[in-house]
């Protein structure tokens, strides 16, 4: 059965390695010059970096099984903490090791800046969406839901709103409450405390996923098409067709604006978020309190300790910083730190299109097409979540198993 896969990112890499696992005779067709899509390494100046931070959680179960797979340890490339949210006002929230719902009680209790009232008012209201199983009544933005349900206060302000960002890179005024509903299910909200830990790359990008995945696939025998742009699909009798080739069948897993330029069927449009990373070098001696911290400031949103002196601050979803040129973003950065020393290097990478919005009522597609032969993978079809590396991984998969599935009756 020779299938081909369209496109290198993670959707596209778990979408590969099921199929090689599964027989199949698998093509990966990929436009860059290696795997991992929005994920990746990029080489600038000598140095290996992150084209963003990817923080990844302890729910990410399909990311972390599909890394063992291909035989990339998560234990050695990744450092797990509970998770702690602390910012530049002296806000702290940390968890515990202790079971859930536990140790997000104590995490609240114990919260520093947080009067005890709203902290009470604050674990009813969370107790109340898990006995409703995380569905709200309609869609609305976050926004509108944190008001409806009374959280206007500093919890608001220093954990809800940071993490929305975090998590859907769409800013409360803009993201869905479904969708953030749904991240809250999954983390702060799980029955297994595991799930709320953050897993910090230990390594670069590419060193996590989509080189140790590269070689996996050559190794088992998959063609891996790298620089190679696919500018055609048409469905046939007998097969896909892809630049002129003849394929069983295809998973087409490539970002959605691609997508629908190659099967306009597809039928969707989006808005979408842009993403900035400014890179900052000081000295090995610069460590946060924490690997990930939250700066309230003019335009900073988060920062990532990579570790020997290197920050990686994270601004994401439209605003005020768009209209900054490098060296001002650089130096708005620097002041939201408020670090004495100053900075050896400094590199700023932007992505205007790096996630679509996760706006209330999104129109998100089924991953089968009309054409049974052609099935859609990419986070963008794994409606229970935002624009994520889980959601695009168990989309690869789950993209996967419907064509071999499908093998035995492709016209059905």
């Amino acid at each position: 059965m020779k299938i081909a896969v369209i496109g290198g990112g993670w959707a596209g890499i778990a979408a590969a390695v099921e199929l090689t696992a599964s027989g199949a005779d698998t093509t990966l067709f990929e436009a860059g010059r290696t795997l991992g899509g929005r994920a990746r390494s990029v080489s600038i100046n000598g140095r290996t970096l992150d084209n963003g931070q990817h923080i990844l959680l302890g729910a990410y179960c399909e990311t972390l099984a599909l890394m063992r797979r291909v035989g990339a340890d998560p234990d050695a490339l990744l450092y797990r903490h509970p998770l702690q949210v602390i910012d530049n006002t002296g806000f702290h929230l940390a968890l515990p090791k202790w079971p859930a719902p536990f140790n997000v009680a104590w995490g609240l209790l114990t919260a520093q800046g947080v009067s005890l009232r709203e902290k009470l008012a604050t674990a009813w209201w969370m107790e109340g969406i898990k006995r409703r199983k995380f569905q709200l009544p309609a869609d609305s933005t976050v926004a509108e839901w944190l008001d409806q349900v009374g959280q206007t206060g500093k919890l608001r302000l220093h954990l809800w709103e940071p993490l929305c960002l975090a998590a859907l890179n769409t800013t409360v005024e803009r993201a869905s409450a479904q969708l953030f509903a749904n991240v809250l299910r999954d983390s702060l909200g799980s029955a297994h405390r595991e799930d709320t830990d953050l897993l910090l790359p230990r390594v670069d990008l590419g060193a996590l996923l989509p080189q140790p995945a590269t070689h996996w696939l050559q190794t088992h025998g998959a063609k891996l098409r790298l620089s190679t742009r696919v500018e055609s699909i048409a469905g046939k009798n007998d097969g896909v067709e892809i630049n002129g080739e003849t394929f069983t069948a295809a998973v087409l897993a490539t970002a959605p604006q691609h997508a629908i330029r190659l099967w306009p069927a597809l039928g969707v449009s989006y808005d979408y978020e842009p993403i900035a990373t400014v890179y900052l070098q000081f000295s090995a001696k610069t460590v946060l309190p924490f690997p990930l911290f939250n700066l309230l400031g003019k335009h900073g949103q988060w920062v990532v300790d990579r570790g020997n002196g290197l920050l990686a601050c994270v601004l994401s979803g439209h605003g005020a910083w768009e209209s900054l040129d490098d060296a001002a973003l650089i130096e708005a950065m620097q002041l939201d730190l408020a670090i004495a020393e100053s900075p050896g290097w400094t590199r700023v990478i932007r992505e205007k299109r790096a996630t679509f919005s996760c706006m209330p009522g999104i129109k998100r597609p089924n991953f089968r097409t009309e054409n049974p032969r052609l099935v859609l993978a990419g986070d963008y079809t794994w409606t229970d979540y935002p624009a994520t590396l889980e959601g695009a991984v168990r989309s690869g998969g789950r993209a996967a198993r419907e064509v071999m599935q499908n093998r035995h009756n492709p016209a059905s």
